[in-house]
């Protein structure tokens, strides 16, 4: 039983360490407590309850965290303080032992965070019932919270599936999340339906390994798009990631003769050298990572493709890397994503015995991210002078406004000629020359 009294007068403050389907959820967690009279605590304001959704894809993560708590917990003295996503999950009886922490949510417990804050706002002020901590086991973890949201921002993230069946040795975050699961196809025409009623021009199809979708309920991600692309209302959406081994070729074909689908993809590779993969227990080989960046190419030529890619994990010799930087020097991808390789505990790859040095990930990430932004930079340069679509984002009073065009070139509109109606409209313009730090294309409306 929820007691909405309870709620009445209160002030959450979020924040959201981690990927966007963290941010999403968050939102979700935003909306729930507003529909129970919660309001958003304005800056410099003291809430009431503070709700912190963690990551922990490395040991920096981690440590960030931690530091986001303590000062969550500094700037809202008395707060509720509630913890909740993947350190919460893999961490959550030390979590909870951290000052100001009341609540930790495993992941399979955060979809009933209501019920949980109820039942500790009418327990008032048993301190037994404080420091709490729910958690299950990864095979115990089946619950699915919908969410589809867009917070402050413009375009929505809808959740299409949640966890992972791949179990990478290098990474916890099946471990965080749990196995694979989605909803219906059904349930997610509708929440992206009422995501167009609100007003809404753009959604990113958010998850875990979203190319996995129909574990569950034994439906196709190809047919998901499908269905997708007769929402009317939404004239844009990208999809947020896709391994290599289920982005299907006819996948691709049918983006490239989309309504809506923009040439947009994100293909996480994490290495070009074919040993490295081996090691890593990735289920494809650089042949056929190639084989679906160029056929993306292919179908469309003016596609923006973003590559993750893990540097210095364990067995990566010198001349593997090597391998890796010529291989993706050689595609036509336009922006690398750069991770330093994390020792994380209860992973396989703590059984790999060649350990790069922390002084060699940073020089290798340094020439990724060199090599990043001059495929970035000619990307872009390629498009000076074209005229194209783009969904432009609301900004602060005085202030340029922001942008993406269909193939996710970033624009920028100086301030003299932004305008408050141009929030979440599309809008034709002209790109010309970069602007001052070279992050996006000056437009001009035309």
């Amino acid at each position: 039983m929820i007691d909405s009294s309870a709620f009445q007068g209160k002030k959450a403050a979020y924040y959201t360490l981690g990927c966007k389907l963290n941010f999403s959820e968050t939102s979700t967690f935003g909306k729930m407590l507003s529909e129970m009279g919660v309001v958003t605590a304005e800056k410099g304001e003291k809430a009431d309850i503070c709700i912190i959704n963690t990551c922990s894809v490395t040991e920096v993560a981690d440590h960030k965290c931690r530091q986001a708590i303590h000062r969550m917990a500094r700037e809202n003295p008395g707060a509720f303080i509630v913890v909740t996503g993947c350190y919460a999950q893999l961490e959550a009886e030390k979590v909870s032992k951290i000052d100001g922490v009341d609540l930790v949510l495993g992941s399979n417990e955060k979809a009933n965070l209501i019920q949980y804050l109820s039942n500790a706002f009418t327990e008032g002020d048993d301190k037994e019932a404080l420091h709490q901590f729910h958690s299950v086991k990864t095979k115990d973890i089946k619950t699915f919270q919908p969410s589809c949201s867009r917070g402050n921002r413009t375009r929505y993230f809808l959740k299409v599936q949640d966890g992972c069946n791949y179990f990478c040795t290098y990474c916890t975050i099946p471990y965080a999340r749990g196995f694979s699961r989605n909803p219906s196809i059904a349930s997610l025409v509708e929440q992206a339906e009422q995501a167009a009623a609100e007003g809404g021009k753009e959604i990113v199809l958010t998850g875990v390994n979203i190319g996995d979708f129909g574990e569950t309920t034994h439906e196709k991600f190809i047919d998901l798009v499908k269905a997708l692309d007769n929402v009317k209302g939404i004239e844009r959406f990208r999809i947020s990631s896709l391994e290599p081994d289920l982005l299907e070729d006819e996948l691709i074909d049918c983006c490239s003769h989309s309504r809506a689908f923009m040439p947009h993809f994100h293909i996480p590779l994490q290495s070009g050298s074919d040993e490295v993969l081996k090691l890593m227990h990735r289920r494809y080989d650089s042949a056929l990572f190639a084989h679906k960046i160029n056929l993306i190419k292919e179908k469309m030529p003016d596609a923006f493709i973003g590559v993750d890619v893990m540097v210095g994990c364990r067995g990566e010799k010198p001349e593997y890397f090597q391998e890796c930087y010529d291989f993706l020097k050689s595609l036509p991808v336009t922006q690398l994503h750069v991770f330093p390789y994390s020792e994380r505990p209860g992973t396989s790859a703590l059984s790999i015995p060649y350990v790069v040095e922390e002084k060699e990930k940073k020089k290798r990430s340094k020439r990724l991210l060199e090599l990043s932004d001059q495929k970035t930079h000619d990307f872009y340069a390629k498009y000076i002078g074209e005229e194209m679509n783009v969904l432009f984002e609301k900004a602060p009073r005085g202030k340029a406004m922001h942008g993406f065009t269909d193939n996710y070139i970033r624009v920028e509109l100086p301030a003299s000629s932004a305008r408050i109606e141009y929030d979440n409209e599309i809008i034709r313009v002209k790109l010309g020359d970069f602007n001052h730090d070279g992050s996006a294309l000056k437009a001009e409306i035309i």
